[in-house]
Parts: structure tokens; C-alpha cells; sequence
């Protein structure tokens, strides 16, 4: 049997990270955004000037993590407290996991495609950067 996945795109890629950019500049919160494919591995990524250095490998984690668990890392978050379902799951695929907001999903007919990842703000700036950027899906 054989499995058709539909993938984001390059041009998806840079329309995604455009809009996140558009939200990131107006609400003054300088980021790194990155889109991975359905595979969870990199398409593009961008650092905006004055986004920290430390948050790129956040933000392609929290895209790597919201594509390898289909959730948002907002949801992740909720159920990996102690003594929550997902307690310690950070730890898992190398430390890759990230439990805190601002990596979702990408769906396109229903199916996820691929995932986006914003680090550089507050807890909810990245959220609302990640779905500003989610909307050019």
C-alpha cells in the first residue's frame, strides 16, 4: 500500500513566514519563524533583526514538534505538567520537543501538511505571531 502525503511548499513556506512577519513587526516582537514539511523537516526559516539568536532552534523545534504530534505546543503544554498524560515528554526525540506556545499545525483539506514555529516573545506574543502566520495557510 502506498501512502500519498501532501506536503507544504517552498512558496507556502515563504507566504507563511511573510504573514508571521507582518504580525511580528506590528505588535513589535521581533522573532524567528519556521515551517517545516509533513515530515517534520525544514523548508525555510527567518530571524528578524533584533529576534534572539537563542530562539532559532526554538522556533524549528516548536515547528517540529507541532508537526510530529499534530498539536499545538499550547495544547502539549496543558498535558505535560506533573502528573500530567504527557509529563516529561520533553525529554523525548533528542530534547526536540517543545511544551510551551507558539508552533502549530498546518492543515490543507483537512490533512497536516506541515507545521510553523515562532520563538522571540512572550508566551503570547508567539502565539499570536504563530497564528497570524498559520492564517496564510
Amino acid at each position: 500500500m502506498t501512502i500519498n502525503q501532501t506536503s507544504v511548499s517552498l512558496d507556502d513556506a515563504q507566504r507563511i513566514i511573510a504573514a508571521g512577519q507582518a504580525k511580528a513587526s506590528e505588535i513589535e516582537s521581533p522573532s524567528n519563524i519556521a515551517v517545516v514539511d509533513a515530515g517534520g523537516n525544514l523548508v525555510a526559516h527567518v530571524r528578524m533583526d533584533g529576534a534572539w539568536i537563542g530562539s532559532i532552534d526554538i522556533s524549528i523545534n516548536k515547528a517540529f514538534t507541532a508537526r510530529a504530534l499534530d498539536i499545538s505546543t499550547e495544547d502539549l503544554a496543558a498535558n505535560a505538567g506533573p502528573g500530567e498524560q504527557f509529563y516529561g515528554i520533553h525529554a523525548s526525540n533528542g530534547g526536540r520537543i517543545m511544551i510551551f506556545a507558539g508552533g502549530v499545525p498546518l492543515r490543507h483539506n483537512g490533512q497536516v501538511v506541515g507545521a510553523v514555529g515562532v520563538s522571540g516573545g512572550t508566551g503570547e506574543q508567539d502565539k499570536t505571531v504563530v497564528e497570524a502566520a498559520a492564517t496564510a495557510m
